[in-house]
């Protein structure tokens, strides 16, 4: 099992990656979704390069004992730089790019300090997932380790902040997208803190290394899946939210296209059932079957029975938009029962009321399924006084 939460973690990145690489091959220089994609890239990175059997097969390829160290500090610093770089693309403003190469060339610092320290320091005996706490009094190799813990702990604290101020300020998906993505930047801060607790610890002749080989990487993995997810919600929410809606208006013109299902069968009108499509598709297909129905019908719909429901179901509810939808309904139901005979010849006989829209097909198919109300009773009174001669 060892490194397989990492490589399960970096392929679920990853293919998140591979959904928005075709977003940014036509967008290439949008930098909002450059820094999506190497948010995605460089966590998956992270968990690649500091899975154990990963480390070993770098430093094995390379012949420098552990060279996939500061690799993958590397990776994790220009992941947490990416991540503040992302939200800073998000809000946007005057001097966003501004700020964004600020932080990009401070980070580039952070990452040459890295190369250079580890070059200059001693670090011979190989460690896979200790060596934070095993070279933290070693000179350089100490001072890399420090470089970038603080620069990772900077990074993901000011992405909290940041993320937190601005979801008081939006709301919808985005918000929801921002608090997650500020969650997961927080648990980012918990993996810096327990390997600056395990270091100090080391400092004063304490062993605890416990923090850095198990609490540290549950945080990592915890932050790194939920800044990914907080990335993606509010590109996938709204998206989610339509095909919900989509899905739920399919199933609620259900009873009407049942309804018109022997005029569509008899003469014809229904095109092809779409079969393995998204909820959008099989909506305009289930619309498009009802208005060559409803087109179909147009010359047979009586004009007096639309307006005798109308009336009644008026009188009895007061809802002006219930009593269009059940005179539609029961001009559909008795134009469906008479579709074998010929249409009315008689004009005056014709609907002519304007035909129903998207919005009003919903409500036609619900007042098929529901009962009529009943009219109101009107009891008459007698103006003579019970009583007198």
């Amino acid at each position: 099992m060892s490194g397989l939460i990492n490589y399960i973690s970096c392929g679920v990145l990853w293919l998140g990656l591979v959904v928005k690489a075709p977003d940014l091959l036509r967008h290439r220089h949008d930098p909002y979704l450059r820094a999506i994609c190497a948010v995605l890239g460089l966590a998956g990175c992270c968990f690649l390069l500091g899975a154990p059997p990963t480390v070993g097969a770098v430093n094995r390829l390379s012949g420098v004992p552990n060279l996939a160290a500061p690799l993958t500090y590397a990776s994790i610093t220009a992941y947490s730089a990416a991540s503040q770089v992302l939200v800073v693309y998000w809000r946007g403003g005057e001097r966003v790019h501004r700020v964004a190469r600020r932080w990009i060339v401070a980070y580039a610092l952070v990452l040459a300090g890295i190369a250079t320290t580890f070059a200059l320091g001693e670090a011979p005996v190989e460690r896979r997932t200790d060596l934070d706490t095993y070279y933290a009094t070693t000179p350089f190799i100490a001072e890399m380790i420090v470089l970038y813990l603080v620069g990772h702990l900077a990074a993901v604290s000011v992405t909290t902040v940041s993320a937190v101020r601005w979801a008081r300020e939006v709301d919808g998906w985005l918000r929801a997208g921002l608090l997650v993505l500020g969650l997961g930047s927080l648990c980012g801060a918990g993996y810096s803190v327990t390997k600056l607790v395990a270091v100090v610890a080391r400092w004063c002749g304490r062993d605890w290394s416990g923090l850095g080989t198990n609490v540290s990487p549950a945080a990592a993995g915890l932050g790194a899946l939920l800044t990914s997810v907080g990335i993606l919600v509010p590109l996938a929410g709204p998206r989610l939210a339509e095909r919900r809606r989509a899905w739920r208006t399919y199933a609620r013109l259900e009873p009407l296209e049942r309804e018109l299902d022997g005029v569509l069968t008899r003469r014809c009108l229904r095109l092809p059932r779409p079969r393995w499509a998204s909820p959008t598709t099989r909506l305009m297909w289930r619309q498009t079957s009802i208005h060559n129905a409803l087109s179909y019908l147009d010359a047979s719909f009586d004009r007096a029975l639309y307006e005798r429901t109308h009336e009644a179901v008026l009188e009895a509810t007061g809802d002006k938009e219930r009593a269009e939808a059940a005179a539609w309904a029961a001009v559909i139901g008795a134009a469906v029962r008479d579709d074998s005979a010929a249409p009315p010849s008689g004009a005056p006989t014709r609907l002519t009321a304007r035909a129903p829209d998207p919005s009003a097909l919903l409500r036609i198919a619900d007042a098929l399924t529901a009962p009529l109300p009943a009219p109101p009773r009107h009891v008459p009174t007698d103006p003579t006084p019970t009583g007198t001669a």
